[in-house]
């Protein structure tokens, strides 16, 4: 499927790479945390019935779906590619999820620098979305510090956490902003390594 990566994609703090089922108990004891869930349509580490199922459709759902690891390997969170449109040069970067001990540490701005990469420069991109609940400031924060360009809200956008609505903020990038975004996130990692 166009968007899968042939090896792993390798930073300094993180590796992306293909969620397999060798993932499942690391990604499991990761996802032990509800706050890591709450604002994602359901709790993936709820229970052992939710986790596989949710793991099930990971990996043989329509999304491309990736692990992402520490640097000693660990699995600390996931992440996908969704809404993959080769034939319009586009794609979609979402449920994306890391455990508490790593936010704030760079691992998901080196996360997204990995995917960013392999999008606008292997798969000849011209434009990756993202999307985030619209009280999600967190993510919307991290969102704009990359910075992606904020394009609204879809109002009513979907059902969520039971049936609960759910209003979705937009961002994008465009290739003509890639290189900008590229420096951007480069110059935060620099400075978190270094401390």
């Amino acid at each position: 499927m166009w968007g899968e990566i042939e090896a792993p994609l390798v930073g300094k703090l993180v590796v992306v790479e293909p969620l397999a089922e060798r993932h499942a108990e690391g990604l499991w004891d990761a996802a032990q945390f509800p706050e890591i869930f709450s604002w994602m349509p359901y709790d993936v580490g709820a229970d052992r019935d939710t986790f596989r199922s949710w793991l099930a459709d990971a990996i043989d759902g329509p999304d491309v779906s990736f692990g992402v690891l520490d640097a000693a390997g660990a699995p600390i969170g996931s992440t996908r590619y969704l809404n993959v449109r080769p034939e319009h040069r586009g794609l979609e970067i979402g449920w994306t999820w890391l455990t508490p001990a790593t936010w704030r540490s760079g691992a998901n701005a080196e996360a997204k620098l990995l995917l960013l990469e392999h999008a606008f420069e292997r798969l000849g991109c011209i434009r990756v979305e993202f999307k985030t609940d619209a009280k999600n400031d967190r993510s919307r924060r991290a969102l704009e510090a990359l910075p992606a360009q904020f394009e609204g809200i879809f109002r009513k956008h979907m059902l969520v956490r039971g049936g609960e609505l759910r209003d979705s903020a937009y961002y994008a990038i465009v290739d003509d902003e890639w290189p900008a975004v590229r420096a951007n996130l480069e110059r935060r990692l620099e400075e978190l390594v270094r401390g």
